[in-house]
């Protein structure tokens, strides 16, 4: 049996059902990520002027959070979604080997 025949026979055993749910829950997560990455990306960088009154460690706390904190949200981001992908993928019996 080559690779083929087997990715196939693990495709055929999942059904119509499971597979619409686990693609609900695959874009519900996508699109929650996304909105973080717009708020991060863009919102903080909006809100930027309105929060440099406030000063931590000498530095106005907008120009931190548009050079260092939006940086941190993307990658604390991808580091939450992998992690909740492969629960999804558990979940649903379509995990890695």
């Amino acid at each position: 049996m080559d690779s083929q025949e087997v990715q196939g026979a693990r495709t055929a055993a999942v059904d119509r059902a499971t597979g619409e749910a686990y693609w609900k829950k695959t874009s519900g997560l996508m699109w929650t990520v996304l909105a973080i990455w717009f708020v991060a990306g863009f919102g903080i960088h909006l809100l930027a002027p309105m929060l440099n009154p406030i000063h931590i460690l000498g530095f106005p706390l907008g120009f931190y959070m548009a050079a260092q904190g939006s940086l941190i949200i993307f990658v604390v981001a991808l580091f939450w979604f992998g992690k909740r992908q492969n629960q999804i993928d558990e979940e649903f019996g379509v995990q890695e080997d």
